[in-house]
């Protein structure tokens, strides 16, 4: 389990705050023997100047492997306009969105760990952080004609007023999780696993009753499971690892989150490569034929390729179904049955991606989705294709409707569609995955691979019960012991 320390010059340092055992001084962190647990260190050193002590200590908690708040690479990307302005990119949309002020107009806030008492300037605050992140962060504002940042300066808490301290402690205290008031953890609990959760995500993963059990068999199984979500980002160094329960993609906060766990030394699921192969079907086209996955017949299309069209037509026929490539829960997936609807609907899919892929159709009356874990099965559904649809998820209706399902033991699942769902799966990774299969003329052809399957209450779990829960987390403890005995082999 990670320990909090916070570092600061002297004990006078602290007064206005409450006292707490996990504030040192930089002395007494010099003096700290070399630690074998995880240590997540925040300097709060009065001055991060190069070579100066603040500067030391993020220095001399890197060396001993430490996560340090801020990192000398920010140190120095701050100390230089030329180095930061280089890397805000990530917060200019955020600035196009502020209401447009008189020209010449200027503006000084600061930021206390992503957080700032104007609530139009939040969005902004947080971008900066997840880019730049320290402690007190000082932003220089313009409107020339819209507001631009024209300077970044990180800051000594020692130099904040009453008013400020207020706002600095009560934002040290929510990044921190409250570490100096923080419960004993139960003596049981062996490793902390955060679950990513986002409550505004319309179609989750999972949904609330199935995330209470997952809270539930972690805790049975010794684990202190706490939901993070989209704004949690720094906080992963926390814990010992992340289990990701809303819809990935490339382009999201999700990939980040899995890269940052990753490269923390989290045990991850979905993993970053996994989210990377799963999330995009050119991808996956690509990788079952290379490896003689069986799977309907498939083209790649390209915008402008006239040619390739013709001879995706002439493999494929119609109807066919064509698919923007990072599409999920049947969004962005259509299907044609003449070369008049082929032509309007790439006209529409193009505007969203350079590559399509076409598919030929194969009707059936449902889709097996066959949970993979560690490259072995752990469940099966069948879900049944919406009401007058020829997918499970109807997206064109009013609202959105989806069909029935029958969940059942993998043992009763036909030969050939388990094989094609394992086959899947084994180029990718030893991660959590679901696999949709059709099953036709006694064969299993695998249409994709989820790297983060459904798992809702009363669906998938129908066979096993709370059973899939522990599972899963199981997993979860088996890497991690794995890892503490340096025996890992996933």
């Amino acid at each position: 389990m990670s320990q909090v320390l916070i570092v600061i010059d002297e004990p006078d340092d602290w007064a206005p705050y409450y006292p707490s055992e996990r504030v040192i001084t930089f002395a007494d962190y010099l003096a700290l023997p070399a630690r074998q647990q995880r240590v997540r260190v925040i300097n709060l050193c009065a001055s991060y100047d190069y070579r100066g002590e603040g500067y030391y200590c993020s220095l001399l908690a890197e060396a001993r492997s430490h996560n340090v708040l801020p990192s000398v690479r920010t140190l120095n990307d701050l100390a230089l306009p030329q180095l930061y302005k280089l890397q805000l990119s990530q917060a200019l949309p955020v600035l196009a969105k502020l209401p447009l002020p008189a020209a010449g107009s200027e503006r000084v806030v600061k930021s206390y760990f992503g957080r700032c008492a104007d609530s139009a300037l939040q969005p902004l605050a947080r971008a900066l952080f997840d880019r730049f992140a320290c402690p007190v962060l000082e932003i220089h504002l313009r409107a020339d004609p819209q507001w631009e940042i024209v300077e970044l300066k990180i800051c000594s808490h020692r130099e904040l007023n009453e008013a400020e301290e207020t706002e600095f402690a009560e934002a040290l205290d929510n990044f921190s999780n409250k570490v100096w008031r923080q419960h004993k953890k139960p003596g049981n609990s062996r490793y902390d696993l955060a679950i990513l959760v986002n409550p505004e995500e319309k179609l989750p993963p999972s949904d609330a009753a199935a995330i209470k059990k997952f809270v539930g068999a972690g805790r049975e199984l010794g684990l202190s499971v706490e939901l993070i979500g989209p704004g949690d980002y720094m906080r992963l160094s926390e814990f010992d690892g992340l289990f990701i329960r809303e819809t990935t993609a490339i382009d999201h906060h999700t990939y980040r989150f899995a890269k940052k766990a990753e490269a923390e030394g989290l045990v991850v699921l979905d993993d970053p490569t996994s989210i990377l192969r799963c999330t995009n079907k050119i991808y996956l086209a690509d990788l079952f034929r290379n490896n003689k996955v069986p799977a309907p017949r498939t083209c790649i299309l390209r915008r402008g390729d006239e040619a390739g069209l013709k001879t995706a037509l002439q493999e494929l026929g119609l109807p066919m179904v064509v698919k923007i490539p990072d599409g999920s829960f049947s969004r962005g997936v259509v299907k044609v049955k003449t070369e008049e609807e082929l032509h309007q609907q790439l006209e529409v899919l193009f505007a969203e991606s350079s590559l399509l892929l076409a598919q030929e159709f194969l009707y059936t009356e449902f889709d097996w989705r066959i949970g993979v874990l560690d490259n072995k099965p752990l469940y099966a559904c069948r879900y049944y294709m919406a009401k007058n649809h020829w997918q499970i998820y109807n997206h064109g209706s009013k609202k959105n409707v989806s069909g029935g399902f029958t969940t059942l033991p993998t043992f009763e699942v036909p030969k050939p569609v388990l094989q094609a769902a394992l086959k899947a799966t084994r180029p990718i990774g030893n991660g959590f995955y679901g696999v949709d299969v059709k099953e036709s003329a006694g064969k299993g052809y695998v249409i994709e691979v989820n790297d983060n399957p459904s798992i809702d209450s009363g669906v998938e779990d129908k066979y096993l019960g709370k059973e899939l829960y522990r599972l899963i987390l199981q997993e979860f403890v088996r890497r991690l012991e794995a890892r503490r005995s340096g025996k890992e082999h996933f």
